[in-house]
């Protein structure tokens, strides 16, 4: 291949040239196997116009750097001596999502091949907690992961802390977490520090928006058309969205869009966690459901209680024809319609995706959702805006976190160094 920047032959320019066109074959060879499965290197190089011998070249290097390794040979069937093939070796590399939430903390390993190394979620009121406090268990968790990718020989890409609240991804800074009650807080250098300066990276990033990556990622893994443009909310006690458009994540200008749950649109009444009234939040939230449904000291509050516990059974009790749990779940699904129209109309995604307690109570909150937004969505067909629910749960934020510092290895292969396994 020819460089053509215009720059002389034998110049500094040309040298960096060189360095960055070897790392972008090595992610084009690597995100090839990951994508079509298990190739031979005279395969890889008819599939992407690369040279027998650079593919060959290319091949080595990220065996070497433990990204690949060598499969069975090609019985595909083709004249002449069979290859070796090549695949993706996921058991080395790995990527951790932590997560900070008002009424847990969670963990999550993935390699390479997107398989769970470990994951654990516990109840904890943070909301009661110190932030000191609540990033020492997390660092517990942390470093619980970064022990069982270690124990099979695997190494660390990187490590994304998700947080429900207004995050400059750039520094690492939380600037308000309402439900949480935390502000201007350097979140990553306090957990680097826990973590005793580790060599691998660590971002911070709102935990909507990573649950809006692992859910798109998701849907265009398992759907039959192309997606582009999707809508996500995601409910817990707090309640936050996630914009992708033509197949990018929307952050804002300075990276705080999604805030969805403090829309004005819920009647004043009851205060919202960031000290407002109206907010949409206060009627779809978590704390919203079980106001209506539950008596104060019903099991179904108590923080200390995994959330998937307390979701249970509110699903049992819907399940079983329980009239006072049916009618929040009906109230509840309006509203998610009301506030769903406006982000209907003012961005027509292809998909509004359910994510968190919406997903698991979706087979109720659904109906009175569409049937609101079938009235207030301007579009004919409500814009052709589909409403799904998301398989992940309330994994889905530590797995978009994890997924970041899997894809940078994709992105990037030489973020692993050679000669380790």
């Amino acid at each position: 291949m020819t460089l053509t920047d215009g720059r002389r032959p034998g110049g500094r320019g040309v040298a960096a040239d060189h360095v960055s066109l070897r790392r972008n074959n090595l992610s084009v060879v690597l995100r090839h196997v990951r994508d079509l499965g298990p190739r031979s290197r005279a395969r890889i190089a008819d599939d992407t116009g690369l040279n027998k011998a650079t593919v060959s070249s290319l091949v080595a290097e990220l065996v070497e750097r433990g990204l690949l390794r060598e499969g069975s040979a090609d019985s595909s069937g083709a004249l002449g001596r069979p290859g070796q093939l090549v695949e993706l070796d996921g058991t080395g590399v790995c990527g951790i999502g932590a997560e900070i939430n008002v009424e847990y903390l969670a963990v999550v390993a993935l390699d390479l091949a997107g398989e769970v190394v470990l994951e654990k979620r516990v109840p904890v009121d943070v909301a009661h907690l110190d932030p000191g406090t609540t990033l020492d268990r997390l660092t517990v968790l942390v470093q619980e992961a970064v022990t069982a990718v270690e124990a099979r020989g695997g190494r660390v890409a990187g490590v994304t802390l998700a947080l429900p609240g207004l995050v400059q991804v750039e520094t690492g800074e939380l600037k308000l977490a309402p439900n949480l009650g935390w502000s201007e807080l350097s979140v990553a250098e306090e957990m680097r520090s826990r973590l005793g300066a580790p060599t691998y990276p660590l971002h911070v990033d709102n935990e909507a928006n990573l649950a809006t990556l692992a859910a798109y990622a998701e849907l265009r893994r398992t759907g039959d058309e192309p997606l582009h443009d999707l809508v996500l909310l995601t409910g817990a006690v707090g309640v936050g969205g996630g914009v992708v458009s033509g197949g990018h994540l929307l952050r804002g200008g300075h990276g705080y869009s999604g805030e969805v749950g403090h829309m004005p649109v819920a009647p004043p009444g009851q205060i919202c966690g960031c000290g407002r009234t109206g907010c949409w939040e206060t009627v779809v939230g978590l704390s919203a459901l079980l106001r209506k449904a539950t008596d104060n000291d019903d099991p179904a509050r108590d923080p200390a209680l995994d959330v998937e516990r307390r979701l249970a059974e509110i699903v049992r009790r819907a399940e079983a024809g329980d009239a006072r749990t049916l009618a929040a779940l009906q109230d509840v699904g309006s509203w998610l319609g009301i506030g769903g129209a406006i982000l209907v109309n003012i961005l027509n995604p292809d998909v509004l995706v359910l994510g968190g307690y919406f997903a698991v109570l979706g087979p109720w909150l659904q109906e009175p959702l569409e049937q609101a937004m079938r009235e207030r969505v301007l579009a004919p067909d409500g814009g052709g805006c589909r409403v799904v629910r998301s398989g992940l749960g309330f994994a889905a934020a530590v797995r978009g976190g994890a997924q970041i510092a899997v894809d940078q290895v994709f992105a990037d292969p030489t973020e692993m160094s050679r000669g380790e396994s």
